[in-house]
């Protein structure tokens, strides 16, 4: 090993871009950042007012973290900014130095080679959904985090020795379970690693890996426990957003546009580098159970969402993530041993495609960071608006549904003025937890979504609520945001005209919504809801 690659220095430049990176990433939340919360986030902290064992759709943990934080840095996130939104993404922040301080570690612990290290760090910081999940507080930050760190101490519970490592690799899958379902692929992967390794198989043996195990499960008991008391609600709605519920399909372009998808995330290179390396290094061809280690922690998850796209036709990009996270530090391992014996004019070649890959990342972050600024580009590739798309920008510039929601609560706000005591409603979750989190006091805002033919949400499960609660507010005057009159009309004694609200950023238009005062509420004819 070539001691240059340890010295401390690479160790304390990569501590000093963790740690600026997150300084930096606060700051832009909190002064510079034109984004109002996701949706995602504002139905996260909605949860968060309501502590439970779990909810609709996930685990707990994200509504525990965000409460956590609100409680600690709400109040003072309120009088720097004027809202609790950055109190909301600090954990996102947290977590995202977490993922990077793992994967410098797991690097180093793989190769023995902290400036490889320092590299897979750089260069993770010019990947956007890196960025996207270390500011916006979703799932997947807390999620991500336990799955790099239950990867780091399980490599030391195999690799050197380390018998607490065991319980700190089940805690990880643990909290992960309790962040997404989708931990739980964390457990066969690793089985599968021990299982075709024959230097690790007598691992099985050992107490350790049932005592990981077992802790690991302790994190699936309080949404099991809660979805047996919920009609198993979680599971009907995973099933079918996956897309195995009803009559089981096959979609043959499901395959292709998964690789198409992943393709994009990677930006192009990066998935064809890790793509070589999971080649070079499957299990027929390596015989280093390290770096085993990150294969079947790697291409296993990859290929299941592959698989998967059969039925789903593809799913959602970021559902493979988990996978990149071992197959990131592989591939940076298989660069670096191909680098070292190539010539000069491939090397250089290799080099430029990093690079130019790295760059089109940053190109990409600095879009998504100033979307305002980048709006002349943007609207040259998005084209002209037509009566059909009104609004193009919005098919290039996926920011854009983080943008507006301020404006939109202030218009229910002035509304809310001229009535005595009214309901608030969106058509979906989305809109109702956007108005709970920005109208003024934070309201209680309900969603329509059952009685208008959408999907189910956790404001279904909510007590008090408009459909198996409809006399609670009978006779009251609602605020309908996005709901279409002809659905709603037959419930209400009266409806005043719609008013349009639109949101603009430099005369392009951003946003719209419907706003509707209906007064006597009667109660809703339910209809049969799209799915769970």
């Amino acid at each position: 090993m070539d001691v240059t690659q340890n010295q401390p220095r690479y160790r304390r430049l990569a501590w000093l871009l963790i740690v600026s990176t997150a300084i930096a990433r606060i700051a832009y939340l909190g002064w510079f950042c034109p984004f109002d919360l996701a949706p995602d986030e504002a139905h996260y902290w909605e949860w968060s007012r309501r502590l439970d064992w779990a909810y609709y759709s996930k685990g707990p943990l994200v509504a525990w973290v965000i409460r956590v934080s609100c409680e600690m840095f709400g109040s003072l996130a309120s009088v720097l900014t004027g809202n609790e939104a950055l109190a909301v993404r600090l954990p996102a922040v947290l977590f995202g130095s977490l993922l990077l301080a793992g994967l410098f570690t797991l690097t180093h612990l793989v190769y023995g080679d902290e400036r490889l290290a320092l590299v897979v760090v750089a260069v993770a910081l010019t990947h956007p959904l890196v960025a996207a999940g270390s500011m916006l507080m979703t799932i997947d930050a807390p999620f991500l985090c336990a799955w790099m760190w239950a990867l780091v101490f399980a490599w030391r519970a195999l690799f050197a020795g380390s018998r607490w490592a065991w319980s700190a690799t089940g805690l990880c899958v643990a909290l992960g379970l309790l962040a997404k379902p989708t931990m739980v692929l964390w457990l066969p992967a690793f089985a599968l690693l021990l299982m075709t390794t024959p230097s690790l198989r007598s691992r099985l043996r050992e107490p350790g890996v049932w005592v990981m195990l077992g802790i690991a499960l302790l994190g699936a008991i309080p949404s099991m426990v809660w979805n047996l008391q919920h009609d198993w609600v979680t599971l009907r709605h995973t099933s079918t957003h996956a897309g195995l519920g009803d009559m089981p399909t096959i979609t043959w372009f499901g395959p292709l546009r998964y690789l198409g998808t992943q393709v994009i995330v990677l930006l192009g290179v990066g998935f064809a580098i890790w793509l070589v390396a999971a080649w070079r290094h499957r299990p027929l061809r390596e015989d280093n159970p390290r770096v085993l280690f990150l294969w079947w922690m790697s291409v296993p998850i990859v290929m299941f969402f592959g698989v998967f796209s059969l039925k789903n036709g593809g799913g959602e990009p970021n559902w493979p993530v988990a996978g990149y996270l071992a197959g990131c530090v592989l591939a940076a391992g298989w660069l670096r041993d191909l680098v070292n014996n190539i010539s000069d004019r491939y090397r250089h070649l290799l080099t430029a495609g990093v690079l130019v890959t790295s760059f089109i990342g940053v190109l990409v972050i600095g879009a998504m960071h100033a979307p305002i600024q980048a709006q002349p580009i943007l609207l040259h590739l998005a084209g002209s608006a037509t009566e059909k798309h009104p609004m193009p920008i919005r098919r290039v510039d996926p920011t854009a549904r983080l943008r507006g929601w301020r404006h939109l609560a202030r218009e229910v706000d002035s509304i809310r003025m001229s009535l005595s005591n009214p309901v608030i409603v969106g058509e979906r979750w989305t809109i109702a937890s956007e108005l709970a989190f920005y109208c003024a006091g934070h309201p209680e805002v309900f969603c329509m979504g059952v009685a208008v033919g959408d999907r189910h949400s956790q404001y279904d499960l909510w007590r008090p609520n408009l459909i198996a609660d409809a006399a609670v507010y009978r006779g009251r005057s609602f605020i309908l945001v996005n709901v279409e009159s002809v659905k709603v009309a037959s419930a209400f004694d009266r409806m005043e005209p719609i008013r349009r609200v639109e949101y603009r950023e430099n005369g392009v238009l951003i946003a719209t919504w419907t706003i509707q005062v209906a007064h006597g509420f009667r109660g809703f004819e339910v209809k049969a809801g799209k799915s769970y």
